[in-house]
């Protein structure tokens, strides 16, 4: 299987390739991608890969030793497990970090409070407010402290977004905006680049925009490839010096981007000292 992969990498594109190992084979996904992007550009195979360039703002988790685990809490009903597990087994095939789906501690679904440390990944009726999807996350500097992804079933109960492969997208991409992954393209209308951090009007493709894509591991490795004197991932405070608290009331804060179509995509809320709230939006077509 080495052997065909490494033919169809340099004959086609290695989105090509991403396309079957994520779709047709997913137990060859995860032992060909581990590989770390140093290993890999010293066998000369990702030139391409290895000039991926969509990190978020340069905000990563404080962690002084590589692979770091994440825990994304679990606070999603039972129709959304599975996409959950499912994105976290995509990100864990990254080389410098592990995802791990531990049970959730935001409370109700609906606000998703935020933990510090930790992403709490929640679902629920959040109205027919436009968003498909939001990813929040907390910094201090460019270190992330705590995040959070809601999942509008307001949307995933209608006939358009119901279905597997709109879920898979969406909660794909916004866990990796909690990791420091920004967007690879914000075109609707563009071709399908074989990665969830494409936006797309049909993510089963062809390509599939369901998984992420050599570009998104290479990046998160650009993104962690120094160590931190100080780590925020992991750790924990109590509830009242929880920053979000002081977020609620304010909103999303000020927009700072907006996408193809003009609509406000980022948010970011100013909480003093060194301190924001960022919010990435992923509106409905």
């Amino acid at each position: 299987m080495w052997k065909i992969a490494l033919v169809q990498l340099i004959c086609y594109s290695h989105l090509y390739i991403v396309e079957i190992i994520f779709n047709k084979n997913m137990r060859l996904k995860s032992n060909i991608v581990k590989v770390s992007l140093g290993t890999m550009i010293a066998f000369g195979l990702v030139a391409a890969v290895a000039q991926a360039d969509h990190s978020w703002g340069n905000y990563h988790w404080g962690r002084n030793a590589n692979p770091f685990t994440l825990k994304l809490g679990d606070n999603v009903s039972s129709i959304w497990d599975p996409y959950l597990v499912e994105a976290s087994n995509d990100w864990d095939t990254s080389a410098v970090l592990n995802t791990m789906v531990v049970a959730g501690n935001a409370g109700n679904p609906k606000r998703c409070r935020a933990v510090s440390g930790r992403v709490e990944v929640c679902n629920s009726k959040y109205g027919f407010n436009g968003w498909l999807g939001v990813a929040s996350i907390w910094v201090n500097g460019s270190h992330i402290t705590q995040g959070t992804v809601k999942v509008n079933d307001s949307y995933f109960s209608t006939p358009t977004y119901n279905s597997p492969e709109w879920r898979r997208l969406v909660m794909c991409q916004e866990i990796a905006h909690t990791l420091g992954l920004d967007h690879q393209d914000e075109d609707f209308s563009n071709p399908n680049l074989g990665t969830c951090m494409d936006y797309t009007n049909n993510p089963a493709g062809p390509l599939s925009n369901e998984h992420p894509n050599l570009h998104d591991y290479a990046e998160l490795e650009l993104i962690y490839n120094h160590l931190d004197s100080i780590v925020t991932v992991g750790q924990s405070i109590t509830r009242k010096e929880n920053s979000q608290e002081a977020t609620e009331e304010a909103g999303l804060g000020n927009s700072i981007r907006r996408d193809k179509k003009g609509r406000a995509s980022l948010y970011e809320n100013n909480l003093g000292n060194g301190k924001k709230q960022l919010t990435f939006i992923l509106w409905s077509e």
